[in-house]
């Protein structure tokens, strides 16, 4: 792995992961279990932002308190956990992830799922060792991934932020990016709309193969 070489940060959930089905799911039984009514994978794309509480917002009309933020984060962790189990990665993350490492470029993954419960998910894919770090979050849920990203770069020898690009499914990814001083490429395949993603003022593709293409030419 060269110094100077382009490196990637990818997002696991909605990204590498195609779990946006599992997503829409846990949402709605987590909201039938607090009496909210049920939503369409549009609306979520069009509704869904970080910090999570604030799409909570967007569905009550108002903030959930402290103890309701609770349940529902249980609730939803807890019907993912179930629903996750049928999903399978993105078209074509394979034959993307090898292509990358072999051209001797490097990558890793940064996920707000929690790092205990990705990392055994990673592993059952067979694809850990296409990575030269893997963190899922730690701390609480339903933030930011800002401080996480900072942290994760400043971890791994030889990868310079402004040689960096950042590969995620939402607009939290690029602002995450952007305060860590990297590029950022998102995917529509996940957790936003196009109209969302596009206000973050990055490059936004269809495909992972385009996101991955685009990484090779942001940084020269």
């Amino acid at each position: 792995m060269g110094k100077h070489a382009t490196h990637i940060v990818w997002d696991w959930n909605g990204t590498l992961f195609h779990d946006i089905d599992a997503v829409i799911g846990a949402t709605n039984s987590a909201f039938a279990e607090i009496g909210l009514e049920p939503i369409t994978l549009e609306t979520y794309r069009e509704l869904y932002c970080v910090p999570v509480p604030r799409f909570y917002e967007r569905l009550m009309g108002r903030l959930p308190t402290d103890a309701e933020w609770l349940v529902m984060d249980e609730a939803f962790h807890r019907h993912y956990s179930t629903h996750r189990l049928g999903c399978e990665l993105a078209e074509g993350v394979d034959l993307l992830l090898e292509g990358w490492q072999s051209a001797g470029r490097s990558q890793s993954i940064l996920s707000m799922y929690g790092h205990d419960d990705l990392i055994p998910i990673v592993r059952g894919f067979g694809i850990e060792s296409r990575f030269v770090r893997v963190d899922g979050r730690t701390g609480p849920s339903g933030g930011t991934k800002s401080a996480h990203m900072v942290r994760h770069l400043a971890a791994m020898e030889h990868v310079e932020p402004e040689r960096t690009v950042v590969i995620g499914d939402a607009v939290d990814d690029a602002v995450a990016a952007q305060d860590a001083g990297a590029r950022a490429v998102l995917y529509t395949g996940g957790s936003h709309s196009r109209g969302s993603l596009e206000t973050a003022g990055v490059p936004v593709v269809d495909t992972l193969a385009e996101a991955v293409e685009l990484a090779g030419v942001l940084v020269v």
